[in-house]
């Protein structure tokens, strides 16, 4: 279940996003955190699982678009399909808007978006 990023979920954002490729220094997650603090178009979402927030996703919005940010989960979690749970819950989250992606969570993007049409 998504779940809207708020203040007190900072530690667990922070230590979710260290997850990600290129997001291990402390000084710029804290950077990142702010970014999505401080402009309202940026959202954070913690997945939940059970009681455990094990993911986390990132976008900005806009009128007409959502771009994904951000995506990662749990290294211990891996590979059970989150990803594509965490996707497609914000899919239905933002049905009114389309969907893109840069770098590489473009093409897994597209592979969730191609198995929500189905």
């Amino acid at each position: 279940m998504l779940v809207k990023y708020k203040k007190n979920y900072e530690k667990i954002a922070m230590g979710l996003l260290s997850f990600t490729p290129g997001e291990k220094d402390i000084k710029k997650l804290l950077e990142l955190i702010k970014l999505y603090e401080n402009n309202e178009n940026w959202q954070i979402y913690l997945y939940k699982l059970n009681e455990d927030f094990i993911g986390i996703v990132g976008v900005v919005t806009d009128d007409t678009d959502v771009e994904l940010k951000h995506l990662c989960v749990n290294p211990s979690h891996r590979n059970q399909g989150l990803g594509k749970k965490i996707v497609h819950e914000l899919i239905e989250l933002y049905k009114d808007k389309n969907f893109k992606a840069m770098g590489s969570i473009n093409s897994f993007l597209e592979q969730c978006k191609c198995e929500t049409q189905i």
